[in-house]
């Protein structure tokens, strides 16, 4: 995957949905701003529920030519017809869910603030690597993902990344010269008018 001069969107859905209200809003963004991905990052356990979440998402993804991965639920991935899955336990899960899923899916991992991680990640066949939160947000352990890190990691390893987690306008503008994807959910899903927030973001990346 080519790094782009300007970083990607990966939209990120909150972790509860409403299925009569959140299919609309999420193809209002996606028809607004150019997405690269989408991830289905629900709290819940309830397969049916995701699994219908998973239909009304996959339809306004596909019908717009962009992937949709979910979190963590890798047999689900495969059964609902999916282009993948994100994992959030570091490097751990990423050999076995390339094996179960193929090599065309997409394999992601969210590595915290691990350099380490990330690089296990990306030898286990991780097509990204996800860092963060690199702002206040509720991801991860109270720890940051500083720009030090995603500097030394576009300079040093191909693997592309995401920074995620607490987005500012001021956050975008550090990071855009270092990573190739900036994941944005809560940033904008609360907001009243998610694609005017989403727009704010993408202006300070240039």
């Amino acid at each position: 995957m080519d790094t782009p001069e300007q970083p990607q969107i990966y939209l990120i859905t909150p972790p509860a949905i409403s299925l009569a209200s959140f299919p609309d809003r999420l193809a209002r963004v996606v028809d607004g701003a150019e997405i690269a991905c989408i991830r289905l990052a629900l709290a819940g356990k309830d397969e049916d529920q995701i699994a219908r979440a998973a239909d009304a998402c996959r339809e306004v993804a596909h019908a717009r030519d962009v992937a949709l991965v979910i979190s963590n639920h890798v047999l689900l991935a495969q059964r609902l017809g999916l282009d993948g899955v994100h994992l959030d336990d570091a490097a751990r899960s990423v050999r076995a869910a390339r094996k179960e899923l193929g090599p065309d899916a997409v394999v992601g991992s969210f590595c915290g603030t691990s350099r380490h991680d990330g690089m296990t990640a990306g030898e286990a066949g991780a097509d990204y690597v996800a860092f963060g939160p690199v702002g206040q947000s509720s991801l991860g352990d109270g720890s940051f993902a500083d720009p030090d890190l995603f500097q030394w990691w576009s300079e040093m390893i191909e693997v592309p990344v995401v920074a995620e987690g607490g987005l500012t306008d001021e956050i975008v503008r550090t990071l855009a010269p270092h990573t190739d994807f900036f994941g944005i959910g809560d940033e904008i899903w609360s907001a009243e008018d998610p694609l005017a927030s989403l727009n704010t973001l993408i202006a300070a990346m240039g």
